[in-house]
């Protein structure tokens, strides 16, 4: 070998050393000491909730050598907190942004925000889902102070949403600043117990206020699940929340511009049909579990709960039915006796949304005494709700599907697939509609009290009960058909079949694209 020979190979080594090291420094992440900490409180990090989430051996990461653009702070800033790429979940491409708390509680600088920035592009120019491994104290306050700062964001790039391509969170732990924005702009969002999601942090909130705030009380995973309805779902664990976005994503497609995936149909699926019949009591009055219900109509196991926790006379669901995605929107007489609340509206329209989104149906399951009415509810905007969710269910262009199972009642009669807002239409033979519970009417009416004066009342309440059947309505072509509690699922496959929107291969118009959900 000669001379030249040796000290170019000599080059090459040390340029190999010195990759290596800089490799090594980049995985090792916030350092063993910090990692240590995290494994002992049970918590992934996020090297290792990427290795979950991701088929094994597909991960090709972007941006490993970046550090923060601040000299003082580029050996202490391995990929600047974020650690971002593609890869594969369940053999379908997707793209990843998991925010590494072990440095500098993952805060957002200019560097680690171009990254992100670049996914959020790169999803909807090739049509993949993007999912977020959140967790961040928040924005880096020495890259952001000062005019310099703030004039270097790009709002546009890092905010803009349009559903082009599903957008996933799971919140691990604190998820202040873009960990917040990027979790409750998410389509779907998993929160693990323990974890706050807030516009700033208690410490920050307790200084600008003067007014102590526990974390939990501030942004919980609790107050998500319950009183805002940002939680689509809880998780106990890492491990949990990651399944939960693994399965979330096997009902969406890649993209908006096709179908979701079919899947096949489980053994045993719909043989348990007549069953329903002894589920749902005829008698109005009676309560009942509709999930119950679901988990009978949908394929075996392919029931999927959205907002399980909040809004809880409504049930959303994502389910299969023929192999087939479906969105499920139900009345549960469990609570509040199905009447419909504020919460129940925000829900119902946020599930709307998703469904016509990307593309997946949408199957109504009726049995409700109508809105929930009173002081409380005006005050909390009810009657704008109601119109919202009307709005957008007309402008769904998803297979729309409505099934009245007992009772069916005023405006709420129209938000759940009546009056010519679903495309098939049946009532079981149970059935009572109206625009008033009788009950109700004669009160209303008449003035009478079953108290008071028990024969008038009940002869007027007769009165007002006539012609309330499914056949009333279906008489006059409110209902495609009457049938029978046990034919339901064979009556949404063939309207499934009958509506499926062959000139476009399954894929709708997108009205609901950018409508907000958060607000």
């Amino acid at each position: 070998m000669t001379q030249e020979a040796v000290k170019t190979e000599e080059i090459k080594l040390s340029r190999e050393q010195e990759h290596e090291e800089r490799r090594a420094a980049a995985l090792a992440m916030g350092g063993p000491k910090k990692l240590e900490a995290r494994r002992a409180e049970g918590r992934l990090n996020a090297r290792e909730r990427l290795a979950l989430l991701l088929d094994p051996g597909t991960f090709r990461e972007s941006g490993l050598f970046t550090t923060s653009a601040v000299e003082a702070d580029r050996h202490k800033t391995p990929a600047d907190g974020k650690v971002t790429g593609t890869g594969e979940v369940d053999g379908r491409r997707a793209a990843v942004i998991a925010y590494d708390f072990t440095v500098k509680g993952s805060s957002s600088s200019p560097v680690s925000n171009k990254k992100m920035s670049n996914f959020k592009e790169l999803v909807g120019k090739v049509g993949m889902p993007l999912v977020y491994l959140s967790e961040s104290t928040g924005v880096r306050m020495p890259d952001a102070m000062g005019g310099t700062g703030m004039g270097n964001a790009n709002g546009k790039t890092r905010f803009l949403r349009k559903r082009e391509s599903p957008w996933v969170s799971a919140a691990f732990g604190y998820c202040f600043g873009s960990a917040a924005w990027h979790t409750v702009a998410a389509d779907f969002a998993v929160f693990r117990k323990g974890s706050v999601l807030a516009v700033s942090s208690p410490g920050l909130v307790s200084r600008a206020t003067g007014q102590q705030v526990e974390a939990q009380e501030l942004g919980g995973w609790k107050v998500h699940a319950e009183v805002t309805g940002y939680a689509d779902a809880v998780a106990d664990t890492d491990e949990e929340a990651i399944e939960l976005v693994r399965r979330f994503l096997s009902y969406m497609p890649a993209h908006n511009g096709e179908a979701p995936p079919l899947a096949p149909v489980p053994a045993g699926s719909g043989e348990r049909a007549a069953e329903l019949n002894q589920i749902v009591p005829e008698s109005r009055t009676k309560t009942y579990d509709v999930r119950k219900v679901i988990d009978i109509i949908a394929d075996t196991d392919s029931v999927f709960p959205i907002k399980a926790r909040y809004g809880k006379s409504l049930v959303t669901s994502l389910a299969r039915i023929g192999g087939q995605s479906v969105g499920i929107i139900a009345n549960n007489p469990m609570f509040k006796g199905g009447a419909l609340d504020g919460a129940a509206c925000d829900k119902a329209t946020s599930f709307l949304v998703l469904c016509d989104s990307y593309n997946i149906p949408v199957i109504m399951l009726v049995d409700q005494p109508g809105f929930l009415i009173g002081l409380e509810a005006e005050h909390n905007k009810v009657a704008g709700k109601i119109i919202n969710w009307m709005n957008a269910l007309s402008l769904v262009t998803v297979p729309k599907i409505s099934v009245t199972m007992r009772k069916n009642y005023g405006q709420a009669f129209i938000n759940m697939g009546g009056g010519g807002t679903a495309d098939a239409t049946a009532g079981w033979w149970s059935t009572e509609v109206s625009f008033m519970d009788p009950t109700s009417a004669v009160s209303v009416v008449h003035g009478l009290d079953p108290q008071t004066d028990p024969e008038m009342y009940e002869l007027r309440l007769a009165e007002m009960a006539k012609g309330t059947t499914a056949y009333d309505v279906a008489r006059v072509y409110g209902f495609e058909q009457v049938i029978d509690p046990a034919e339901t699922r064979e009556f949404i496959l063939g309207a499934l079949k009958d509506h499926y929107r062959a000139r476009s291969n399954g894929v709708g118009e997108h009205n609901l694209s950018t409508w907000p959900t958060s607000f």
